[in-house]
């Protein structure tokens, strides 16, 4: 009886409530069934991404042009390339994730071209080395300026295959797991590559197969993560520690590294001679001529000690000896008195008078 008369209860307060309150209640789960639906609805397209999305890239550096499109999983921006997508790995090597399975790995420097209908995916290599590794009923098609290079799968298995183009038109094939199907497009000639072949063409030209031996190489290189450091926290030294570390014998400073000399610097002797040739059709090849070997000395010359302007100092003064003055009249004829009369001179002078006819 007391849960009959709570049920009546019940109905008689509903019954009794406004139409405004009837209103907000069907409003809130009009609003509640719409969110839902968003969400189910972008949860859906999460996990159907477009038809022509080909796959996830990622790399060092890379530049991405045309169609493409951003996801974030779980707190990740990842870029989605799109088919008609131009793509350009300008050193190192990138990474595709492809939406149907497998992967695809880009050595760079490489530039091409992807496009994608239905569950065929065609890649235009114009340079570089591609790692593809497809799994799944996806067909891969790799088109050059004149080859066509279509990998297929054996017994159901994988398909891993590297296929490379240099600057020089060498192109490299080396189908890893599985078979490559070659095609030249100008002739239409075809060959199979099997498993585990490893083989090189240059100019498209099908007649110049040979063995490549290990040319076709490209690996993803993994960036290597730092270790992580823990988190330490500092703390003041306790007594104890403060005694030890005055106990311990202090570090004697280093001594600081003698700097070496300069060297010394020598004159450099180069030898020039003229290029080497061999000629295989004639039996004895010709000698080089020693006239073309050049020899060249590299020095440093020091520069010249130049001084301008004029040095000064006492000046050194030669002592000229003056000659004697010559006598005068006055002076000779004083000597020649004094020369007459002396006691030789009188006596001469007497007898010249005494026998002299006047006396």
């Amino acid at each position: 009886m007391t849960g009959c008369a709570g049920w009546e209860l019940a109905s008689l307060q509903l019954s009794r409530t406004p139409r405004s309150v009837w209103r907000y209640a069907t409003v809130c789960c009009l609003v509640c069934w719409v969110c839902a639906l968003v969400a189910y609805v972008l949860s859906a397209h999460a996990d159907n991404p477009p038809a022509d999305s080909v796959g996830a890239i990622e790399g060092t550096s890379i530049s991405v042009q045309g169609p493409m499109s951003v996801d974030t999983t779980n707190g990740q921006v990842r870029t989605i390339v799109r088919s008609g997508s131009e793509i350009q790995v300008k050193s190192g090597s990138a990474h595709i994730d492809l939406v149907e399975g497998g992967n695809i790995t880009i050595c760079g420097p490489s530039h091409f071209s992807v496009l994608k209908s239905g569950g065929a995916l065609t890649i235009a290599l114009d340079s570089g080395t591609i790692h593809a590794h497809i799994e799944g009923s996806l067909t891969l098609t790799i088109y050059t300026a004149q080859i066509q290079a279509h990998p297929i799968s054996i017994g159901g298995g994988p398909q891993d295959t590297l296929v490379g183009l240099d600057a020089s038109g060498t192109m490299c094939i080396r189908p890893i797991s599985g078979a490559v199907r070659i095609e030249q497009q100008l002739t239409g000639q075809s060959l199979l590559v099997p498993q585990n072949g490893d083989v090189s063409l240059a100019n498209g030209q099908l007649e110049t197969l040979h063995p490549s031996q290990g040319q076709c190489t490209c690996e993803l290189q993994l960036s290597v993560k730092a270790p992580d450091v823990s988190t330490q926290v500092s703390a003041l030294a306790s007594t104890e520690e403060l005694k030890q570390k005055a106990t311990e014998p202090k570090a004697v400073a280093p001594t600081p590294a003698k700097i070496p000399a300069a060297p010394k610097e020598e004159p450099i002797y180069q030898v020039f001679m003229p290029p080497l040739h061999y000629d295989a059709n004639s039996k004895v090849q010709q000698d080089y001529d020693p006239n073309l070997i050049v020899l060249v000395r590299r020095a440093r010359v020091r520069p010249t000690l130049i001084f301008q302007g004029k040095v000064e100092g006492e000046p050194v003064l030669a002592q000229a000896t003056a000659a004697p003055p010559a006598p005068s009249l006055e002076k000779q004829d004083a000597t020649k008195k004094a020369t007459d009369d002396t006691t030789w001179n009188r006596v001469r002078s007497f007898f010249h008078k005494l026998w002299s006819p006047s006396s």
